[in-house]
């Protein structure tokens, strides 16, 4: 069975480089295409408070321990047997009505319920909301779950530079992850080379624009050229980038796709040719404008 890259966060704790995003999967279908990822070899799964189907991404996990990995939406047809707890990455966010440090730890709470796990490898605020004021208390809460070992690892989603400074000021523990928009036509560069200076891993959400990049005339050229999808090679783009990428998808088909991606690797020249479609293109909001 294929299985991703593993790279090291900067407390140790290891995470599969292409992980499966859930954002707007509704929360009947979560459960069959977790179990259909863990089939296709996939170990890490990317929910939210805020995407309202934890519960649906808890019972997929544990049909994967328990041996149920296809789903009944169909799958490789290769059962999952063997699979611990330990075997899986999960990842949840705070979401923005509930920072404050009282309220994260309620929130981490009813997460964990939701999931039905003894802990989560990875917690993360949504979205700064630089506004309310309230993310350097959010953080101060993560850092007590984390000490408590309820969490692996805890990071930061959507926070721009400034954002980081400002919690860093106050830190004890520097965030193990900034997962944020990137794909290529929004690289976000600077920031990038800013989570490389602070020991930061950079995972990307809307790794494919939401679909728009894979329009883009030079991506279908080198799809056609590499004989891949272009999903296929923006996320393989991704990889060879060094970002963890969290592509969602819909149908067992499109989760084998965004998988298999292993063997093979785009050339020197056409990775800057991608590095060259740079539009600054949001798909999503800026982070300054959510509060």
């Amino acid at each position: 069975m294929k299985s991703s890259p593993r790279i090291s966060l900067n407390n140790g704790v290891h995470i599969d480089q292409l992980g499966f995003g859930l954002y707007k999967v509704p929360a009947r279908d979560a459960s069959d295409l977790v179990a259909n990822a863990l089939g296709e070899g996939y170990r890490h799964f990317d929910t939210a408070a805020m995407y309202g189907n934890e519960a649906g991404v808890g019972r997929g996990i544990g049909r994967g321990i328990d041996g149920d990995g296809t789903g009944s939406s169909g799958g490789s047809g290769e059962a999952i047997h063997g699979l611990s707890r330990e075997d899986i990455f999960v990842t949840t966010k705070v979401w923005n009505d509930d920072q404050g440090y009282d309220n994260t730890l309620r929130a981490f709470d009813t997460s964990m319920a939701n999931l039905g796990l003894d802990y989560v490898d990875l917690y993360l605020i949504h979205w700064p909301c630089a506004g309310r004021g309230l993310f350097r208390d959010t953080y101060r809460a993560m850092e007590t779950l984390y000490r408590e070992g309820k969490v692996r690892a805890i990071g930061v989603s959507n926070f721009q530079p400034a954002h980081l400074e400002e919690l860093m000021s106050g830190a004890e523990v520097v965030p193990a992850v900034n997962q944020i928009e990137i794909h290529p036509w929004l690289q976000q560069a600077g920031l990038r080379t800013l989570h490389d200076q602070l020991g930061i891993r950079t995972e990307a959400w809307s790794p494919l624009g939401r679909g728009q990049v894979l329009e883009d005339p030079a991506i279908k050229d080198l799809s056609a050229a590499y004989g891949r999808t272009p999903a296929q090679i923006v996320i393989r783009w991704h990889l060879q980038q060094g970002n963890i990428v969290i592509p969602k998808a819909s149908t067992p088909g499109r989760i084998r796709e965004n998988f298999n991606v292993f063997d093979f690797e785009i050339s020197a020249a056409d990775m800057e040719g991608i590095a060259a479609l740079e539009r600054h293109h949001r798909t999503g909001s800026h982070p300054d404008n959510v509060n």
